[in-house]
């Protein structure tokens, strides 16, 4: 059976803010090839995360950030003016929220609520600062605290310490099923926000619930 949900811990990147928000500024500096380059930005931001997890050569998020900008700009074969560069990197401070995000945590704000992101906090902290959510998260759990990006079982427990609760009193939500996978491995409970309709991951685990969106969770908390 399923423990009372207490803490609601939410990944940052694509599930509260829209990533893709960028591609608008993108546009505006790169014409036509905005759209493509925030798509292949964003795969190379979290491909080298990932890999400096695994070669044991941590950068905090927003040097890999900048990294896969330069890598994706190569890619397409566009300038790296460093102004340009610079005001890209100032979106993901002004990431757009998704449209159901104010009004979830207002819902659910009788639970203790966190963010668990690989986001370093020159990143996050001015993001949810200048947002419509600022002072509903109670807490901002930055992997660059422990040197160790997501889906490392030391960032979940990190989260896991912070709180000071059983695994499965924390539901832990994000729109990456990768990320959902590494919050089940340590006992959290699991609400994938599958945004873009993504398939299964055929690893280990499966999410406790499947929604398109958090009204969707919204309904299974009710449930439970």
């Amino acid at each position: 059976m399923n423990h009372k949900v207490k803490a609601l811990v939410f990944d940052v990147y694509g599930t509260l803010f829209d990533v893709h928000s960028v591609a608008a500024k993108a546009q505006s500096l790169y014409g036509r090839n905005g759209a493509e380059l925030s798509q292949l930005w964003r795969k190379k931001q979290l491909e080298y995360s990932t890999l400096r997890e695994v070669m044991g050569t941590y950068k905090p998020f927003s040097e890999v950030t900048r990294d896969a900008l330069v890598h994706a700009l190569h890619e397409l074969g566009l300038p790296t003016d460093q102004a340009q560069q610079d005001a890209l990197m100032e979106e993901y401070k002004a990431l757009s929220l998704y449209e159901e995000v104010p009004a979830f945590l207002t819902e659910h704000g009788d639970k203790r609520l966190a963010v668990l992101s690989n986001g370093s906090r020159d990143m996050l902290e001015p993001l949810i600062a200048g947002s419509a959510i600022h002072g509903q998260i109670t807490d901002i759990f930055s992997v660059d605290d422990i040197r160790k990006f997501k889906p490392s079982p030391a960032a979940y427990e990190y989260a896991h310490e912070q709180l000071g609760l059983d695994p499965g009193e924390v539901l832990f939500l994000s729109s990456n099923g990768w990320d959902i996978e590494g919050a089940k491995n340590i006992g959290f409970q699991t609400a994938w926000v599958n945004r873009s309709g993504q398939a299964n991951e055929e690893l280990d685990n499966r999410p406790d619930t499947v929604c398109e969106d958090l009204n969707g969770v919204s309904e299974w908390l009710e449930k439970q």
